[in-house]
């Protein structure tokens, strides 16, 4: 008997992938980056052999630009010449796209420094537990101005949330084409552009009817700030309630599911996590208001929790306060300024961190 042996197999060996080279139709991965290098060394040096000549300072403004647009054009000749015209101009795209939004970071960026920077100062105990009643110059803090803040806010939302939602839901649900839910878009868009003083007036003379000329109450700026946020959370709401699919409002009647069993059980907790992100801008857009406030809530200095009786401070009229009536030190009075924008910018933080853990937890959950 012969035995044979099966012959033996080799592995196939996995092909080496060789880096992109110049003549390879493609780009390397290093290149835009080494293009974006060589732009800023030329404009640099365009820039600073005239400061140097001259005595000047360096123009950091000018030096980003002229490297920008060098980039642009480096970036389109050399991909349209290795990689074809239409991947240039992918890349030029591409890099405009991140250059405008480079551009856009710059003031928020330049903002929160400077905040942090000079509002840091003002950051002490005393800051967060006293008010500025009987106290000039150095000393006192803002409580009365977060506590001031923080109720009327949670006032205009209370107000103006439901407000908003219900509208948004008849409009989506209810109205759609008649002529009711049309005049009530129309005014909703002509809200949203209305300036913030506009809406302190209206609140102003509306409480001044009851109550007399020369009133002022902290619930009248919450009024004032409901007004500003109702097309806010109009809008948003519509929005996401428009992006629910059909197909679930119609296997829910199919059950025999009533129409408002399905908007609250089906649309809205779909829909929960946009509403909230909506629903935070709105209270972003008004937290930082300050002209209807000092129409309205106007100015203190003691603390007051009643949102029915007397001013009531908020922390966008104690910066501006601080800052246009300076005493001695004018220091103490710039500092608390600062401090207060810069607890305002930390509260706003705050208060979307909790509607993006609200939107995770309550958002329908996929996969099951």
């Amino acid at each position: 008997m012969t035995l044979t042996t099966a012959p033996t197999q080799t592995p196939p060996v996995a092909p080496v992938r060789e880096t992109p080279r110049l003549t390879s139709g493609h780009l390397p991965s290093w290149a835009p980056w080494a293009l974006l290098g060589a732009s800023a060394l030329v404009s640099a040096a365009v820039f600073a052999i005239p400061a140097l000549g001259s005595g000047e300072s360096f123009s950091i403004a000018g030096w980003a630009v002229v490297s920008a647009v060098l980039y642009l054009v480096l970036i389109l000749l050399i991909s349209s010449v290795v990689e074809g015209r239409r991947k240039g101009v992918d890349r030029l795209v591409t890099g405009t796209v991140a250059i405008a939004f480079g551009i856009a970071m710059v003031p928020l960026i330049s903002v929160a420094i400077t905040v942090i920077v000079n509002g840091v100062a003002g950051i002490t105990a005393e800051f967060f537990t006293s008010s500025m009643r009987n106290v000039v110059g150095e000393g006192g803090g803002a409580l009365h101005a977060i506590i001031g803040t923080l109720l009327i806010t949670v006032a205009a939302a209370v107000i103006s949330i439901p407000i908003g939602i219900f509208t948004a839901i008849y409009l989506v649900e209810y109205g759609a084409g008649n002529r009711l839910a049309r005049g009530i878009t129309f005014l909703v868009d002509v809200m949203t552009g209305i300036p913030s003083i506009v809406a302190g007036l209206f609140a102003y003379a509306l409480f001044a009817l009851f109550f007399g000329p020369g009133i002022r109450m902290g619930i009248m700026g919450s009024v004032a700030l409901a007004v500003l946020m109702i097309p806010v959370v109009v809008r948003s709401t519509e929005e996401m309630l428009r992006l629910v699919p059909n197909e679930l409002r119609e296997a829910a009647y199919a059950l025999g599911v009533p129409k408002w069993l399905t908007i609250a059980k089906v649309v809205l907790p779909t829909s929960v996590a946009g509403i909230t992100t909506g629903v935070m801008l709105s209270i972003s857009r008004v937290i930082g208001e300050t002209a209807p406030l000092l129409l309205t809530a106007g100015v203190a200095t003691s603390m007051n929790y009643n949102l029915f009786d007397g001013r009531m401070m908020t922390l966008p009229v104690f910066a501006y306060s601080q800052y246009m009536n300076q005493g001695i030190p004018a220091q103490a009075y710039i500092d608390r300024a600062w401090s207060a924008a810069l607890v305002l910018i930390v509260i706003v933080m705050l208060l979307n961190l909790i509607a993006r853990l609200v939107a995770k937890v309550f958002s329908p959950k996929l996969g099951r």
